[in-house]
């Protein structure tokens, strides 16, 4: 049974990804350049002239070298991990310090720096009475809150701390309302 749509509701808030421009651009260059290269050869070769000299060089060299040579592996492990490099960022977001908002209309997206979130949700959590220092840390999947209190029973620091903060991360307007922990504590005596 499907949900039916709110009027509020514009579709799902999907992560953030990155535009990643230099790496693609690299890896374009290089491709575009290679493959220009081995183009002009085998036409050349075609052509019934002789093929160029660096290629007949790297035939050689890879007919006669072993596969235990130094360079052999070397090379493989550069391209492995280029290739290791390029899949991780193809496949990975990349802005994962930016939380997706709630969609009001859908070709609208708004995102909220995680920095951001955690230094309202502190100034909120300073506004309680007792609470000398506060500490809130946010992350995709979870809201952490420590607190120190100074002169209030530490469960009803705790309860206040926690409502607030509920409704801060309500106000915050997330797609994805991350879950909350608090922990208050007192000061370290000296």
């Amino acid at each position: 049974m499907e949900a039916a749509a709110t009027p509020g509701d514009a579709g799902r808030a999907g992560r953030f990804w990155s535009r990643r421009r230099l790496p693609a651009a690299l890896v374009a260059a290089a491709v575009l350049a290679a493959a220009g290269l081995f183009l002009y050869d085998v036409a050349a070769v075609r052509a019934h002239r002789p093929a160029m000299g660096w290629r007949r060089h790297l035939a050689h060299e890879l007919a006669t070298r072993q596969l235990a040579d130094a360079w052999v592996v070397t090379g493989a492990a550069v391209a492995v991990l280029a290739g290791l490099w390029l899949i991780v960022l193809a496949a990975t977001p990349g802005l994962r310090r930016v939380l997706p908002m709630r969609r009001g209309a859908p070709d609208v997206r708004a995102g909220l720096d995680r920095r951001a979130a955690a230094l309202v949700l502190r100034d909120r959590a300073m506004e309680i009475s007792g609470v000398q220092s506060a500490r809130v840390d946010v992350g995709r999947r979870r809201i952490r809150a420590r607190a120190v209190s100074h002169f209030r029973d530490l469960d009803d620091v705790r309860d206040d701390l926690g409502t607030v903060l509920a409704d801060g991360v309500r106000q915050l307007g997330l797609a994805r309302s991350p879950g909350l922990s608090v922990h208050v504590r007192r000061p370290v005596k000296r």
